[in-house]
């Protein structure tokens, strides 16, 4: 039996509704989907191939396994150029890598090898993410890649080494929060940096059916890379925030003086549960096909686009995760 039509260019559900975008990105980041074996990403890419060309596809047998695959292709696979990404570059690897670096990071946080040692794995993992979940219409130079992991990486522990000198005087729940600053910080420096050739030559336009436009704006690319690195330091702030407040409070409680092996490990689950939760809240921040009015875009993209279709009103692009 044939299954309906449904398009699978799109989410399954409306990504005009917040709560639908989170509903999405729950399914994109499962942390689950990074134990996939090779043949079952492989099966999931041929199902959606072939349901994309009209194809039967008698592995599925409803549309609710059709998009269980559909999901657990995207959580694999670049939306632009269909290749296969890096795994720990990848969104379901968000929540068990960020659990281990950010409450690694929390932890040691005190001393100076301590906190360029994290800086800077919280940079390196940053920057394969950041590559990873790159737009596909613009290639990422070597020289590139390489500049803005070290300005990044600069930006973070100059940051969290000239705020920990400065938290030395305060409240010890400041110097907890420093970690978060540098990470801010970093995302500010990082993800510019790492999309610099969409900031110079634009990012992609399509029409509402995904058809492109032969058009790059350099405004979208703006608009886009603004709202990741919101979205990225959107996701940091629950599990860098909330759990410094609850150390803190078990530390004036003199909790760690009665079990000190438990700082690491209550860290370390506090972020991992916040991060569950965060991670795909984040990402729907704002959707993944973000859209533009023509009339925002720059002069000469608005006659490119009204010269290919002069009843457009918005146009679409990836925005990047």
């Amino acid at each position: 039996m044939s299954l309906p039509r449904v398009d699978l260019t799109k989410p399954q559900y409306d990504q005009s509704v917040y709560l639908n975008r989170a509903k999405h990105f729950f399914l994109v980041t499962n942390p689950f989907n990074i134990f996939a074996t090779n043949d079952e990403l492989e099966r999931a890419k041929r199902i959606v191939h072939d349901y994309k060309a009209g194809k039967d596809v008698p592995e599925c047998k409803s549309l609710d396994e059709l998009w269980a695959a559909k999901y657990l292709y995207d959580s694999a696979f670049h939306p632009e150029t269909g290749e296969k990404m890096i795994l720990v570059g990848r969104m379901s690897a968000q929540v068990p890598m960020n659990t281990l670096i950010t409450g690694l990071m929390m932890t040691f946080y005190k001393t100076t090898p301590a906190v360029v040692f994290w800086q800077w794995a919280n940079q390196t993992f940053n920057a394969l993410v950041n590559y990873t979940n790159r737009s596909g219409s613009t290639p990422l130079s070597t020289t590139q890649l390489a500049s803005s992991y070290v300005m990044a990486t600069g930006g973070a522990l100059g940051t969290a080494l000239t705020l920990n000198r400065l938290a030395k005087n305060m409240r010890p729940i400041y110097g907890r929060l420093v970690p978060l600053a540098a990470v801010a910080a970093a995302n500010c420096i990082n993800i510019p940096m790492m999309r610099n050739n969409e900031l110079k030559e634009g990012i992609l336009l399509t029409d509402e059916n995904n058809n492109s436009l032969d058009a790059q704006s350099k405004t979208a690319a703006v608009q886009g890379i603004s709202s990741v690195v919101l979205s990225r330091i959107g996701m940091a702030c629950p599990g860098m925030v909330l759990t410094p407040l609850a150390v803190q409070y078990l530390t004036n409680k003199g909790f760690f003086k009665r079990y000190p092996w438990a700082n690491t490990p209550i860290q370390l689950g506090l972020v991992g549960a916040i991060l569950i939760f965060a991670t795909p809240l984040g990402c729907a921040l704002f959707s993944q096909t973000a859209s533009i009015n023509v009339s925002s875009l720059e002069p000469e993209i608005q006659e490119k686009v009204r010269a290919k279709n002069p009843n457009l009103q918005m146009v679409y692009y990836n925005k990047g995760l």
